[in-house]
């Protein structure tokens, strides 16, 4: 049953001023920076660690050693085993070492204590990102001024380098003669060679006309017939093509494992920060614990 004072219908429940809001931030920045501290010194210890037992495992010797795929593969799963593990460290160390929050509901205690294990894991983020773009800042300069003190010399050759971006080919056929009477030296010929193979395998096809003057020119060089010369031609063509595409094969697995790698690592980082909230969790449990 509820009282009410003189003169007001309101119930003495409903006059209560509320209970004050407490002054203690329910971040922990102390703690927090602690745990990303621990964190960032945990993954220095671990790559330090990983990269002696990296080199253990290589050799120089030919069929001795870590294949380098095994290499990759092992070094991609302790980057992973280094992320979680310094994110366990971090979070928990964030949950012991905050202070005691009296007064508050069980549920705001699990709440803030993830919370904080969740800002300690990206404040170690976020320094070991500015780490590592520092560095990557600082090789970039040494490359710039590399580059500016070369700069007065390509300047210089800037007039033939004119000249070179006319392509070769172009001016092999123009000048190309129509009888063995002039043909281009050997060294001439192996450079002409080459421009025309350049040429066909980056456009995709060799014409037929190179074909012909390509077989024409090694019959006359080799004494070989006709017949054998187109064969030769045709043959090292398919050959060029084939390591062609090799390359780009090559390539596009460099592209895939990449990306690959890209979305493990985004995906690592989020277990990290799951396994730093929890961690933070447990730690401000026990902390609790013992008062």
């Amino acid at each position: 049953m509820s009282t009410s004072y003189p003169g007001s219908a309101l119930p003495a429940a409903a006059t209560a001023d509320p209970p004050p809001e407490s002054a203690v931030s329910g971040t922990s920045w102390p703690a927090i920076v602690a745990g990303a501290v621990t964190a960032i010194a945990t993954t220095l210890i671990l790559l330090a660690l990983g990269s002696g037992l990296g080199l253990t495992l290589v050799s120089p010797w030919s069929h001795s050693g870590a294949s380098a795929t095994t290499v990759t593969v092992m070094a991609a799963i302790w980057l992973i085993v280094v992320q979680w593990l310094s994110s366990l460290m971090g979070g928990y160390l964030t949950g012991r070492l905050r202070t005691k929050w009296v007064g508050v509901h069980t549920h705001e205690v699990f709440f803030r204590d993830t919370a904080n294990g969740f800002v300690a894991w990206a404040l170690a983020t976020i320094v070991g990102a500015a780490l590592l773009t520092s560095a990557a800042g600082a090789a970039s300069q040494k490359a710039l001024e590399a580059a500016s003190n070369v700069g007065s010399a390509a300047a210089s050759a800037t007039a033939s380098s004119l000249s070179d971006s006319v392509a070769p080919y172009d001016v092999d056929r123009l000048l190309r003669s129509p009888s063995s009477e002039k043909e281009p030296s050997n060294a001439e010929a192996r450079a002409e060679i080459t421009r025309i193979l350049l040429n066909g395998v980056g456009s995709g096809e060799v014409s037929a006309a190179d074909r012909d003057y390509l077989s024409k020119l090694i019959a006359s060089r080799t004494g070989i017939s006709d017949a054998e010369a187109q064969k030769r031609v045709n043959d090292v063509i398919a050959d060029e093509k084939a390591a062609e595409l090799k390359i780009r094969q090559a390539a596009d697995a460099a592209r895939k494992a990449a990306a690959t790698t890209s979305i493990f690592l985004a995906l690592s980082m989020v277990i990290g920060a799951f396994i730093a909230s929890a961690a933070a969790a447990l730690g401000g449990r026990l902390r609790d614990s013992h008062p």
